[in-house]
C-alpha cells in the first residue's frame, strides 16, 4: 500500500467533487498531497497561480493535517511530478490518483510506461464517466499496478462551472476568493 496518494487537479474551480475526493483519499492513505496543475490538454480560465490558492483554501477548509498542498510538484507532466515526489519523499511509496474520465488518457501521456512502473496508480470512478475495460487493458499491458478505489465521487466538472455557470458545484469555503477576484461569474454587487 502506498504511503502518500498524490492527486494534481487543474482547480479551475476546484469542486465538490475535488472536495470529496480529498476528504476520500485522507480514507485510505495515511498522507495526501495535492496541487494545482497546468494541463497541457486544456486551457485554463485562471492562471495557475490563483488557482493554487483555491486549491489551498479547500485545504485548509478540510482542516485535516494530513493533507497538503505541495505546489513544488505542479508540472504538465506526471513523470516529472513522481521524480520530484521521490526527491522531496525519498523512502515513501505512491499511489498517482487519477480520475475515471482521465484512465484512456494515460497511455499517450509522456513516457507513461517509464512513471507507470514508479508508483501505484488509483483510478477513481466518476459520476457520469464510467471506467471502461478498454481502458483498464491498456494501462494492465503498460504495466500499471491498478486500483479502482472505492470512492463515490458526485458528477461535478470544473468545465460546468466555467461554461454553464453552475455555481452550487463549488464548495462555499471558496466563495471569498471567487468574489475578490471577480472569478468564474462571481463578482461583488456594484453599489
Amino acid at each position: 500500500m502506498a504511503d502518500i496518494a498524490l492527486l494534481g487537479t487543474s482547480a479551475d474551480p476546484p469542486t465538490r467533487g475535488h472536495q470529496a475526493l480529498l476528504t476520500g483519499l485522507l480514507e485510505h492513505y495515511p498522507r495526501v498531497a495535492t496541487w494545482a496543475s497546468d494541463n497541457p490538454m486544456k486551457q485554463h480560465a485562471a492562471d495557475l497561480s490563483m488557482r493554487r490558492d483555491l486549491l489551498q483554501a479547500l485545504v485548509h477548509h478540510i482542516a485535516d493535517p494530513r493533507l497538503e498542498l505541495a505546489q513544488e510538484l505542479s508540472s504538465p507532466y506526471a513523470i516529472t511530478t513522481l521524480e520530484r515526489a521521490k526527491k522531496r519523499w525519498p523512502s515513501q511509496h505512491f499511489c498517482f490518483v487519477v480520475g475515471s474520465d482521465l484512465a484512456a488518457q494515460i497511455p499517450s501521456w509522456k513516457n507513461s510506461r517509464d512513471w507507470l512502473s514508479h508508483c501505484e496508480l488509483g483510478i477513481v470512478p466518476r459520476e457520469g464517466w464510467p471506467l471502461a475495460d478498454s481502458a483498464l487493458n491498456a494501462l494492465n499491458a503498460l504495466g500499471a499496478r491498478l486500483q479502482v478505489l472505492p470512492l463515490s465521487i458526485p458528477g461535478t466538472a470544473s468545465s460546468k462551472v466555467r461554461q454553464a455557470g453552475e455555481r452550487d458545484q463549488v464548495p462555499e469555503s471558496l466563495r471569498p476568493l471567487l468574489l475578490k477576484h471577480n472569478l468564474y461569474g462571481y463578482s461583488l454587487p456594484t453599489a
